[in-house]
């Protein structure tokens, strides 16, 4: 596994690393999660999942790891494996996300699964609780899901709170959602308090079904800001298992994939490394088989023919972020 420098933070990562939100919790969007995790809700079990996965990913060189306050218990998870592994804050980079409130009290059914709040008042009590959780091994903290609409990048408090989490040795990010990302992360790429730019790296939704992040996520790492992407299989509908009768894209996919000599999660995954500013990609799987099916993308020999004949599967935005808004909690 190879590893790079996340931006002008120092901080190391590895080419893929691990995201939480589908470990920590019981209910999530990716398709067939209730599946992956073969029903069973029980803390101790999904712990004991959470390990498991987490120990193939160690082993396979993965050296980056992101959580969220509202990924259930993500970073109790995160924390206990990273205790009873004995990892040194040294050897591994860990990113965690405030702003979301997680309101579904371990129920797959509920009515609201989390709840948005840019305050100061929740970056203060969120802040608290991840340190409570992760300690020294907390090196990256982003505001979860920022939006022009939240405020949050005009809220002078929350601003100039982050920049003495900056200055405390710990590096700011944010992550980005809907069909407004790029507009938000030009905003936050002139954000400044004082004369120093505040946010040290992006964490953005860029796949083959929706890629019009790219050329901000591309001015963004020449400025020198890390680059990660999220929900690079589009929560599982660039997977083998999207099985809806409406996805046009399949035919497709199902090509190039063959002609590679790969599944159609890895030709996703390659899709993204194949982007020269991109440090990092998350895989969001909840199965320790899927993980190593995920790793596979490191192989994949990406090339200008598959690019060419992808580039058609792109959706306009509104419409992935109204299909991603329409997937089933389960």
């Amino acid at each position: 596994m190879m590893t790079t420098h996340l931006g002008r933070t120092g901080l190391s990562v590895s080419r893929i690393g691990v995201g939480l939100a589908a470990l920590g919790r019981p209910g999530y969007i990716n398709l067939n999660h209730a599946e992956d995790l073969g029903r069973d809700y029980d803390p101790a079990a999904m712990q004991a999942r959470t390990n498991e996965v987490l120990d193939a990913a160690w082993a396979a060189g993965v050296r980056y790891f992101d959580a969220a306050r509202s990924y259930g218990r993500a970073e109790q998870f995160l924390a206990t494996w990273l205790e009873r592994r004995a990892i040194d804050p040294g050897a591994v980079t860990i990113g965690s996300k405030w702003g979301y409130t997680y309101t579904a009290e371990w129920r797959v059914a509920a009515e609201r699964h989390e709840v948005k709040d840019h305050s100061l008042a929740t970056l203060e009590r969120q802040l608290a609780e991840s340190r409570g959780w992760l300690g020294a091994h907390l090196d990256l903290y982003q505001i979860h899901s920022a939006t022009l609409e939240s405020g949050v990048l005009e809220n002078a408090g929350v601003l100039e709170r982050l920049a003495r989490v900056r200055e405390q040795g710990v590096a700011v990010g944010l992550s980005l959602s809907g069909p407004r990302q790029a507009e938000t992360l030009r905003v936050a790429m002139r954000t400044r308090v004082g004369r120093v730019p505040l946010f040290d790296t992006v964490q953005a939704t860029w796949n083959l079904l929706e890629p019009s992040i790219g050329p901000a996520l591309r001015d963004a790492h020449a400025a020198g800001m890390g680059v990660i992407v999220k929900e690079a299989l589009a929560n599982g509908r660039l997977t083998e298992r999207n099985a809806a009768p409406d996805f046009a894209a399949r035919s497709r996919l199902t090509a190039v994939a063959r002609r590679l000599s790969c599944t159609i999660d890895q030709l996703a995954l390659a899709a993204v490394l194949a982007q020269p500013w991109v440090d990092v990609v998350l895989s969001g799987t909840a199965r320790v088989d899927h993980l190593h099916a995920n790793l596979g993308a490191l192989a994949v020999h990406w090339d200008d023919a598959a690019a060419e004949t992808l580039r058609a599967i792109a959706e306009p935005p509104a419409a992935y972020w109204e299909t991603r808004g329409r997937l089933a909690w389960n």
